[in-house]
């Protein structure tokens, strides 16, 4: 008897689906489709535009409003080739100075977030706040400060100062800090304290509790503070055109401006070639951590 009343009310449930006029189906959610289509066409559109330039062989923007018209590789070859403007090495600079300051923003920030979190201490609550505070004014006002403290410093310490790569990635993880704390922080109290207590009767000591349990609990922060750290100074310009002065030196945001920064001799299909190439490391570092950024970023907000 209830088999057949339950395939009844299915089948009523179906006949009423059907029923449906287009407008009301519309109403109900087909709108949701056409507003994806079109965000997709709109995020999408400007990739296939640089994609264009980069293989049309004008060397400029305008030439390239009929979408690949004309295709060839020519813009690649020189960007690959070009003595003047070695983009491998720009490449490899900026792989460099991501990788380490991502691993760096990683230890630094779980480091402070862990003590925040776990210790007790005085000044604690007045640490918490003063970093919040100092994340609130824009970095664009320390330029100044940190050019000539880094003139300064290259003075004594050459390999930290101006013209330095690794005095790039010092100022990188001190700008990052306190961010990746708060990002961190929330997260980590999330982590029952009742498995700190366990692992200290135990005989656990604070960094076997911190190394071998805490961490592998919190890996999606991890990833997700990594991967924001590495995708900001790949991308960053400012700091990087202040710090490195040595061609040889140069980030890829710094390399490829110069493609542009000429008047009247800008070559925007190189240009474009090389922002392309770019994003390749960027978009292989999301497919692959993807599993890991919803949790990494939304874990934190449930116990702060």
């Amino acid at each position: 008897m209830s088999t057949s009343t339950t395939s009844t009310a299915k089948n009523n449930r179906s006949g009423s689906r059907s029923r449906l006029s287009a407008g009301q189906r519309f109403a109900r959610g087909g709108w949701k489709h056409i507003a994806a289509i079109v965000a997709c066409i709109f995020a999408l559109f400007p990739l296939v535009y640089a994609f264009s330039a980069s293989l049309s062989p004008t060397g400029s923007l305008l030439g390239s409003n009929d979408l690949f018209a004309e295709v060839t590789g020519a813009n690649y070859q020189n960007l690959l080739t070009d003595p003047q403007n070695p983009f491998m090495t720009w490449f490899g600079n900026s792989m460099l100075i991501s990788i380490i300051t991502a691993a760096g923003a990683v230890l630094m920030g779980a480091a402070a977030a862990y003590a925040f979190s776990r210790f007790r201490f005085k000044f604690r609550g007045g640490g918490l706040m003063s970093l919040l505070i100092i994340q609130m004014f824009p970095q664009l006002l320390a330029f100044v400060a940190i050019f000539l403290l880094l003139f300064s410093i290259s003075e004594v310490y050459p390999f930290l100062g101006l013209n330095s790569r690794m005095g790039l990635v010092a100022v990188y993880l001190g700008g990052a800090l306190g961010a990746n704390t708060f990002l961190m922080y929330g997260f980590f109290n999330t982590i029952p304290r009742d498995l700190d207590e366990a692992a200290t009767l135990d005989g656990a000591s604070h960094s076997q509790i911190y190394w071998t349990i805490i961490l592998p609990l919190v890996t999606p922060i991890l990833v997700v503070v990594g991967m924001l750290s590495f995708i900001a100074s790949f991308s960053d310009f400012l700091l990087a055109q202040i710090v490195l002065q040595d061609p040889e030196k140069y980030t890829l945001a710094v390399g490829l401006y110069q493609f542009v920064s000429v008047q009247f001799g800008e070559n925007w299909g190189v240009f474009t070639a090389g922002a392309i190439l770019s994003a390749i490391p960027v978009v292989l570092l999301f497919l692959l951590l993807q599993r890991y950024i919803v949790s990494g970023l939304t874990g934190g907000a449930v116990k702060g």
